[in-house]
């Protein structure tokens, strides 16, 4: 596992949050889960900017969506 930058987790957290916002009460444990899980693989593979993690944590955020409809 490749170690990630302070700067990178910083953005991952306020993406994490801002995406999360969208969901009911936040989010349930799950769903945070399921969108940070994918915020670690993109970060891993190179993407680290606020721009970069916030469209994979949106991505995610349409899959817990369709998934619920």
């Amino acid at each position: 596992m490749t170690e990630l930058s302070e700067r990178t987790k910083a953005n991952m957290d306020v993406v994490l949050e801002e995406t999360c916002r969208q969901l009911p009460h936040g989010g349930d444990h799950d769903s945070r889960r399921f969108i940070a899980e994918r915020l670690i693989e993109a970060a891993q593979s190179g993407h680290s900017t606020l721009g970069e993690l916030g469209i994979i944590a949106r991505r995610a955020l349409a899959e817990i969506i369709a998934k619920g409809s």
